[in-house]
């Protein structure tokens, strides 16, 4: 990543908390009170923003190390360790996830590993169903959210463990629908050099997943990054580098149609909001210079331990155990 697109992130995330609290300083006091008491009493409140700020920071940098989305990591382990409620923690997640999305997402369309025309149709989707599992989310029992999570979170881990993503998926023939929609492209590898053509096939099985991705994401707060990237490579047959920056790009759309929701019923706050992207973010390019020392395979075991850890904790919590 070069100093030029470093800048351009820490700007975006700075400009993007920012913008959340000047929308929150129109919300009533009653919403930020209810949020705030949510801590405990005998804790002073800015221990709260200090510990998000650490906690972010690392879970910052173990994502760029796994290669995971921020927003997996800190719905799950913060609703476990911090006295927040869900649907703060939820609405926080998606502001965090946005935020690394639109950090990156430029940077990827400049350099190809972003396609439009992948991304546009399966955006229109997975946004539209981000909506419908946001308001899904805020409507049911927290107990019963908890009990989803810890099952989405059980299962995120063991995607992790067992997929095994392709680098460059052997397509014989685009099926008709990903013709239609123009799913194809060329881009340059500058690690081989090469200028690499793809399209994709089983387009429609795609499309359909991406209804339960979007749902899911605006449920549970997690963005979808875990879960974009198996279904753009693994199953449509797009190249592992177009997967992984379409799916980036696809956050910053789903995420902020999702987003709204939890801002206009109140569930998106400073308190935890700001602290969180600042340290995440800051953590993120911490990873990105780490990246190229540190062994993925013992990061990738870690970080699926935690999540088993995180998945099984939300399960209790839901039970009420």
């Amino acid at each position: 990543m070069s100093l030029r697109d470093k800048r351009k992130g820490v700007l975006l995330a700075l400009l993007l908390a920012v913008s959340v609290a000047c929308m929150l300083a129109f919300l009533p006091h009653e919403t930020l009170a209810q949020a705030e008491a949510g801590a405990q009493s005998a804790t002073p409140w800015w221990v709260w923003p200090i510990a998000l700020v650490l906690f972010s920071f690392v879970l910052g940098v173990i994502a760029v190390l796994a290669g995971v989305g921020g927003g997996v990591l800190f719905v799950p382990l913060v609703s476990g360790f911090f006295p927040f409620h869900l649907d703060f923690v939820r609405g926080t997640g998606l502001m965090v996830a946005l935020a690394g999305a639109l950090a990156a997402g430029p940077g990827l369309l400049r350099r190809n590993l972003a396609s439009l025309r992948l991304a546009l149709p399966v955006a229109l989707i997975a946004s539209s169903c981000s909506i419908v599992g946001a308001f899904m989310g805020l409507a049911l029992p927290t107990n019963v959210v908890q009990l989803c999570l810890g099952g989405t979170i059980l299962f995120i881990a063991i995607l992790l463990l067992t997929s095994k993503n392709v680098t460059r998926p052997h397509v014989e023939k685009q099926d008709w629908l990903g013709a239609a929609l123009g799913m194809s492209g060329v881009y340059h590898d500058v690690a081989t050099g090469e200028n690499i053509e793809w399209k994709t096939h089983r387009t429609l099985q795609g499309l359909l997943l991406f209804i339960v991705i979007g749902v899911m994401a605006g449920m549970f707060g997690l963005g979808a990054g875990w879960a974009n990237v198996p279904v753009l490579n693994l199953l449509m047959g797009a190249p592992l580098k177009i997967a992984v920056g379409t799916s980036k790009f696809l956050l910053s759309i789903t995420d902020t149609s999702a987003a709204w929701v939890y801002l206009n019923q109140g569930c998106v706050i400073p308190l935890i909001t700001i602290p969180s992207i600042i340290g995440l973010m800051c953590g993120s390019f911490v990873g990105v210079n780490l990246l190229a020392k540190a062994k993925p395979k013992f990061i990738r075991y870690m970080v699926i331990g935690v999540l088993l850890f995180a998945g099984a904790k939300a399960l209790l919590k839901g039970l009420g155990i």
